[in-house]
């Protein structure tokens, strides 16, 4: 039954990565970014530092649960290991447009 109600979720991720870690940082996101599409989700924007070591996405889902069914998908799961061996700090925050 169709409500009318958008449920659609924003959310921007921000990273800072340790020099060191750049290379599987960016494997990391070489693997799971693709699969956001598998859950109706849109990478929006994704900004990077000159030398990688700070990043940001801004993320569209279509709904609350598409963003848990990602961060809870086995297949992102199994590459974990590069995100914690990259030392990266990640934080996600769901966003809201406000006016101009």
């Amino acid at each position: 039954m169709e409500t009318g109600v958008d449920l659609s979720q924003l959310y921007v991720m921000t990273a800072r990565i340790p020099e060191a870690g750049v290379a599987q940082f960016n494997a990391y996101e070489s693997c799971v970014l693709p699969l956001l599409a598998d859950h109706g989700a849109r990478l929006e924007r994704r900004l990077r530092t000159e030398d990688g070591q700070h990043e940001v996405h801004v993320i569209w889902f279509p709904s609350g649960r598409a963003f848990d069914e990602y961060r809870n998908d086995p297949r992102r799961s199994q590459y974990a290991k590069l995100l914690v061996e990259s030392g990266a700090v990640t934080t996600v925050m769901r966003m809201k447009d406000m006016p101009l």
